[in-house]
């Protein structure tokens, strides 16, 4: 692989960007693989890519239905934090949070992470009671958080309304300055070319439509490429470990909110 700097850079400007080598091979499948992942998003490859550069494994595939970045990796939001109120989520994510800090050097890859912090505003004093209780459970576990009040949201983010009578009014905010944002597709394409580099085939255009079976456990995978034979699988979508009947899915609790707007003339009625 040849490495990304400024002066290759430079280097390509001067001669009408000509010489780049592609991201990333574009193989035809094996008939087998130690290991074949399925799902060619951040957490498919990231696995790819830690099991080749930690674990030392090279007979690996990942197998993308689509285009690498194509999926909800390249729809995902782009905050990039920590500051989450369960301990077992906070750690998990301020391991990832360190992990972001140096990915770009480390994959060789601008991923555009950019720490300018992840504020979370309070609307009430019930919202200021619950982000001081987040906050205090984060600093207790070490990881960064500041309660802010009214004046100082209002000095860090001029542009808000700050008006008493504002439809959500701000009494404070809680910000984890060590959080920001990213580029995930950025970031499934650095962990494609950095685990290509270490000899795992990125297989696109590789939809997975079935499971072989042998003593219970998969021994290999069907898909509109052919059949590929499998020491071990992983799923990077539940959805597509649910399809078999033989496998088991398990749901884990996920903390989300959705708003959506209404007409206020329909909301007085």
């Amino acid at each position: 692989m040849k490495r990304y700097s400024a002066l290759a850079l430079l280097k390509a400007g001067l001669t009408g960007q000509r010489g780049w080598e592609r991201a990333w091979r574009d193989p035809e499948p094996k008939k087998s693989y130690d290991i074949v992942i399925i799902g060619g998003g951040g957490h498919g490859l990231a696995t790819a890519y830690y099991l080749a550069k930690v674990h030392g494994l090279r007979n690996i595939a990942v197998l993308e239905k689509g285009w690498i970045g194509g999926g909800n990796t390249g729809r995902n939001t782009t905050i990039v934090r920590s500051n989450y109120r369960q301990k077992p989520l906070h750690d998990l994510f301020d391991f990832a949070l360190d992990l972001w800090e140096g990915m770009s050097d480390a994959l060789n890859f601008n991923v555009m992470f950019s720490p300018r912090g992840a504020l979370f505003l309070g609307h009430s004093d019930g919202d200021m009671t619950a982000l001081a209780q987040r906050g205090d459970a984060l600093r207790c576990d070490g990881i960064d958080a500041e309660l802010l009040t009214r004046a100082q949201v209002q000095r860090l983010v001029p542009l808000l309304d700050m008006a008493p009578n504002a439809r959500f009014p701000i009494h404070g905010g809680l910000i984890q300055r060590r959080g920001g944002t990213a580029r995930h597709d950025a970031v499934a394409w650095g962990y494609a070319r950095a685990a290509d580099a270490l000899g795992v085939d990125v297989i696109q255009n590789c939809e997975v439509t079935g499971f072989a079976m042998t003593g219970g456990r998969v021994s290999g995978v069907a898909t509109t490429r052919g059949a590929i034979a499998a020491v071990a699988s992983a799923f990077a979508w539940r959805a597509i470990a649910a399809r078999s009947r033989r496998l088991r899915a398990s749901s884990f609790r996920s903390k989300r909110t959705r708003y959506r707007p209404s007409s206020p003339s329909r909301s007085s009625r």
